[in-house]
């Protein structure tokens, strides 16, 4: 069964009114949408390095008002309005946080929320957030699985101890438990054959952005072979993608789904935005639509 995923526009018009946010959610989580997603930036630099890798100009697409709350303080105030859906980051830079600091808060809002609580993670691009965190941009791919590593180890019960480069503790108990056994399902960001890798060895489940159904393919085959390697089952690593980040438009191109599903999919992501606008009623319609005219149709 294929679930479906929402991004909320991340517009100031709406994404800053709580009432519009708390409707939202509560729409969402009435219209049986499995998950709502956020996004983070903790800074934009006026004039960053162009590394972005999702497009020729390395730099992002951008659009006047674009506003990205925090997403784990969203994904709480959505938690209070809403009892069924999950509640999920499409990706937190992990390696700019505190590995300590982000378990406790991951695990505060998986345990307010009753274990609805997926965290993506990725280890970003932008050096200049790198500096204003005052975060090394330099091995942050290695920062990021030690990151992961402390994470899982905090959110097992009692006294941890965990040493490595960039994150270490000994015997420290960090309370309150998360509420699902073993914390939250971390799902790896990234397109690149790296995030794919780290997916295979380290990840409950891969989200990748703005990838052809090709590159997806090898994406996950990297994903399957990696899994057996580290002794780890290939088919517990759960995949996502969004066909509308690689294609405008996509989102409703069944053919170009079905090739996504050839390689195997758990969740497709929607952006609200997609709707034409920021209306509830409008975004209800359009998560209606797409129900039924592509979740019906590719057996979800």
């Amino acid at each position: 069964m294929v679930k479906l995923g929402i991004l909320p526009p991340m517009h100031e018009s709406v994404i800053t009114d709580g009432r519009w946010v708390a409707e939202f959610a509560r729409a969402m989580d009435a219209d049986g949408v499995e998950s709502i997603w956020t996004v983070e930036h903790v800074v934009v630099a006026k004039n960053y390095e162009p590394r972005y890798s999702y497009s020729e100009s390395g730099r992002m697409p951008s659009a006047p008002g674009v506003v990205m709350p925090d997403p784990l303080e969203m994904l709480a105030f959505m938690a209070s309005a809403t009892e069924r859906v999950k509640l999920a980051t499409g990706v937190i830079v992990l390696p700019l946080h505190p590995a300590a600091v982000m378990a406790k808060r991951v695990a505060t809002l998986d345990a307010l929320s009753g274990g609805r609580v997926i965290l993506g993670v990725g280890s970003g691009w932008q050096i200049e957030e790198y500096a204003a965190c005052g975060v090394p941009y330099e091995g942050r791919g290695e920062r990021l699985d030690q990151c992961i590593g402390a994470l899982r180890e905090l959110w097992a019960p009692g006294h941890r101890t965990y040493t490595s480069d960039a994150v270490s503790f000994t015997e420290c108990e960090s309370l309150p438990d998360p509420a699902q056994p073993g914390g939250p399902p971390i799902v790896i960001g990234g397109s690149t054959p790296r995030a794919a890798r780290r997916a295979g060895r380290l990840g409950d489940g891969f989200y990748p952005y703005v990838i052809s159904p090709e590159d997806y393919a090898d994406r996950v085959a990297t994903i399957r072979a990696t899994a057996v390697e580290h002794g780890r089952d290939p088919d517990a690593v759960e995949l996502t993608v969004w066909p509308g980040s690689y294609r405008h438009g996509g989102s409703f191109d069944l053919a170009l789904i079905e090739e996504y599903a050839q390689s195997g999919v758990d969740r497709l992501i929607v952006s609200a935005a997609e709707s034409g606008g920021a209306d509830i009623d409008g975004i209800r319609r359009f998560v209606g639509r797409y129900q039924a005219d592509v979740l019906d149709k590719i057996g979800g």
